[in-house]
């Protein structure tokens, strides 16, 4: 196929830090607006539809959570290769795989739907409901799984976009679905609808916002066509040869970080589902927070893989890995030591509050600070070839997650449950997967640890003293813990500048700074 000199491929490489600044910045309004649309509706949620409800409501989608891992790993492979083939202005290969890979997931899809549904009119027989309950949520099912398998087929369109370097359309428009959703749910709620015509208004805004996606797709690709005629088996053949893995990698993840409120729900009931969210919520938002650099990290992994370029890969592992603690770092000690105050405050509900919301908050927060602070080590892994044994630890871990839960569930309740989220992240992060990081660039274990971990470490000490002096004197709302956990955090930056690090580094963050705002000849001087 012959392309048009006036298609809308990527942008030059004389536009590339804008484009990436674009992607960054927009991801980063994105996660922020479905943190504070979070924030504000969890409570008012709770508030209109009661603990039952409201558990009730996230328990069922945690299920359809667990569909995702059906686009075995295709949606990564998309991405990669809608990349691969646009750097070589083959038109005719991305409306192959775009083609192969719709009705690949438009097959998925259906399959997940009827998956949901024997689910769906089997609730009372999983878990611990009232008839009453599982007749609510036969409904409730069935509806979030339309927008959950609808995501399959369509995911292909959002992938062109990625592929083509715009996903800064992608997040525009999930920040206004994010609005839209909230803004829908709070009338809804507000006019006294039930907790059905709430689920059925909120999927219908997500339904149209495919559209809009679909819409993006065409705009940024005019060349696109998806037609069962483009179908490809040797295309889906080379797309399955990566995805396999990605796939694994996938899998192991969801059983590792999404299982805990099933296992709740069998063994406890919905209504525990609603102390776990809380604290669930908040780490979510944190781990997306802080671990966006490690996505952009892994392109740059591949090619310094592929280059041989070991002591580029060694930078990468030792400032990545600082830098990774640096963001989550202060936030983590701000859960840990503000844990109590930030729920009361945040909930105003002390049933809730005081019910087990907090430890579970303050041990999960340890969970993520470490899964963030390893993210750049598991980056290099998989993007230096060493994608095989990730996979297989993260299954291990999550398979350990799924067993201590459940073992600990009966004699410690929630609690025993963050911990059996907490100790295999801790031990498979700690004692396997930074070591063969260390290992896979060249670099002994002592050394990095000296170099990455501890300087970003020990701020937190003294940054945690001062928070635990401060908590004894504030009033205890929203506000003052929002102040508190702000100061820290600049009390944390300034010790881990001015002293946890050298000159050289001081100078070599001075200089990327100025770079970044486009001050090179300061940064240069």
């Amino acid at each position: 196929m012959s392309v048009n000199e006036g298609a809308a491929w990527a942008p030059g490489r004389e536009r590339q830090l804008i484009t990436v600044a674009r992607n960054v910045s927009t991801r980063y309004l994105a996660i922020a607006a479905e943190t504070v649309a979070g924030v504000v509706m969890l409570p008012f949620n709770l508030h209109h539809l009661g603990a039952a409800e409201y558990g009730l409501w996230m328990l069922l989608g945690s299920i359809t959570i667990h569909f995702s891992v059906l686009d075995l790993g295709y949606g990564g492979a998309l991405v990669k290769f809608m990349a691969q083939y646009r750097a070589h202005r083959n038109a005719r290969a991305l409306n192959e795989i775009a083609s192969t890979l719709f009705f690949v997931f438009t097959a998925i899809a259906l399959v997940a739907y009827g998956a949901a549904a024997v689910v769906a009119f089997n609730l009372d027989h999983l878990f611990r409901l009232s008839p009453e309950q599982a007749d609510t949520g036969k409904w409730i099912l069935l509806i979030i799984a339309v927008h959950v398998c609808m995501n399959f087929p369509f995911s292909v369109y959002g992938g062109v976009i990625s592929g083509f370097q715009r996903y800064d359309q992608n997040n525009m428009v999930a920040i206004v679905s994010t609005v839209a959703v909230a803004i829908v749910n709070y009338v809804a709620l507000r006019s006294g609808y039930g907790l059905i015509t709430l689920v059925a208004a909120t999927t219908g805004v997500r339904i149209v916002a495919y559209l809009v996606y679909r819409r993006n797709a065409y705009k940024v690709f005019p060349e696109l066509r998806i037609s069962p005629a483009l179908f490809c088996r040797g295309r889906l053949k080379e797309v399955t040869g990566f995805s396999v893995y990605s796939s694994l990698i996938d899998w192991a993840n969801k059983l590792n970080y999404q299982l805990d409120e099933v296992v709740i729900a069998a063994f406890i009931g919905s209504g525990a589902v609603a102390i776990w969210a809380p604290a669930e919520r908040i780490i979510s938002g944190t781990q997306r927070l802080t671990n966006q650099l490690n996505g952009v990290l892994f392109p740059t992994v591949v090619d310094s893989d592929a280059t041989k370029q070991m002591d580029r890969l060694q930078k990468i592992l030792l400032q990545g890995t600082r830098l990774s603690l640096v963001m989550v770092v202060p936030i983590t000690v701000a859960l840990v030591l503000l844990a109590s105050p930030l729920v009361h405050a945040w909930l105003n509900d002390k049933a809730i509050a005081t019910s087990g919301t907090v430890p579970v908050l303050q041990i999960l927060a340890l969970a993520v600070a470490i899964r963030v602070g390893n993210a750049t080590g598991t980056t290099i892994l998989k993007g230096a070839g060493q994608h095989r044994m990730l996979a297989f630890v993260n299954l291990g871990t999550g398979v350990a997650n799924l067993v201590l839960s459940i073992a600990l569930i009966k004699p410690f309740g929630l609690v025993g449950v963050a911990y059996g989220t907490l100790i295999p992240i801790a031990w498979s992060s700690i004692f396997i997967l930074y070591p063969a990081a260390c290992r896979r660039v060249g670099l002994p274990v002592r050394e990095a640890v000296l170099h990455s971990v501890l300087p970003a470490v020990w701020p937190a000490f003294i940054v945690g003293l001062v928070l635990a002096l401060s908590r004894q004197i504030s009033s205890g709302t929203l506000l003052a813990v929002a102040i508190q956990a702000v100061g820290g955090s600049v009390l944390y930056l300034a010790l881990f500048f001015v002293m946890a690090i050298g000159r050289h580094d001081r100078a070599l963050y001075t200089a990327k700074v100025f770079e970044l705002v486009g001050r090179r000849r300061l940064a240069a001087a």
